[in-house]
């Protein structure tokens, strides 16, 4: 049976995506085949002696550039029908759940670029890539790491990822909101308690409450997610 998912990264330093997705929850779903990661290095691609993936900029300009060729030859050779491309780049979109949910149902295959250096030839884009992603406004060393930010959120919306299939369901982003504050036993712990509400067995209230306090703290923590849920929700606007 193939796996539902199937990743190929392509990357300089493939042991730097491989090295934490062999453990957890995402270790066990490789070993149940539920979701399938094979890295590659880009250097495999390469035709000349001394493995080159790099050159300077046309037009001048500081750092280097990863070549066309070994990019080219890569993706040709791994691209299925409904394979989707995506590159890793402070250039691009900025990664959300959304965008998640689109890669875990996109089709079953992901070829994920991880860029270096001062990224990648443009032709790369223009011809091979179907989305550039960023996960976020700040500079990495390089791609790898992002790859597997991107690969993790993405698997476990894979169907029998996650151990409660309402886990990737009622959680943060899911709903545009961040989640509520959780708590667990003791219900007592240095003088702190656990709201009593969350006790008493009345789930109506209690669900009214978790959807106060996801609000105050959309509020509080990202002021962008409130703006948008208010303009769409002017009833939770006036609390």
């Amino acid at each position: 049976m193939s796996a539902a998912l199937t990743i190929d990264v392509l990357s300089l330093f493939p042991e730097m995506v491989e090295a934490p997705l062999a453990g957890s929850i995402l270790g066990k779903a490789r070993e149940k085949g539920l979701v399938e990661v094979r890295c590659h290095n880009i250097r495999d691609w390469t035709k000349d002696r001394h493995r080159k993936t790099d050159d300077y900029l046309c037009g001048g300009g500081q750092g280097m550039l990863l070549k066309p060729e070994p990019i080219f030859a890569a993706v040709e050779e791994l691209r299925r029908p409904e394979t989707r491309v995506v590159l890793m780049t402070p250039q691009g979109r900025t990664f959300n759940q959304d965008l998640a949910g689109e890669l875990a149902a996109s089709g079953g295959h992901l070829i994920i670029l991880c860029g270096h250096y001062e990224g990648v030839d443009h032709r790369v884009v223009e011809e091979l890539v179907d989305v550039e992603l960023s996960i976020g406004d700040y500079i990495l060393t390089n791609g790898a790491i992002a790859a597997v930010v991107v690969i993790d959120a993405v698997a476990r919306l894979i169907p029998g990822v996650l151990g409660d299939e309402r886990s990737s369901v009622e959680e943060s982003f899911s709903n545009g909101l961040l989640e509520a504050p959780a708590y667990t036993k003791p219900n007592e712990f240095r003088g702190l308690s656990v709201p009593e509400i969350l006790l008493s067995g009345n789930h109506p209230a209690i669900e009214r409450w978790k959807h106060e306090r996801s609000l105050e703290r959309t509020r509080l923590n990202r002021p962008d997610l409130w703006r948008a849920w208010v303009e769409a929700h002017p009833e939770d606007g006036a609390r």
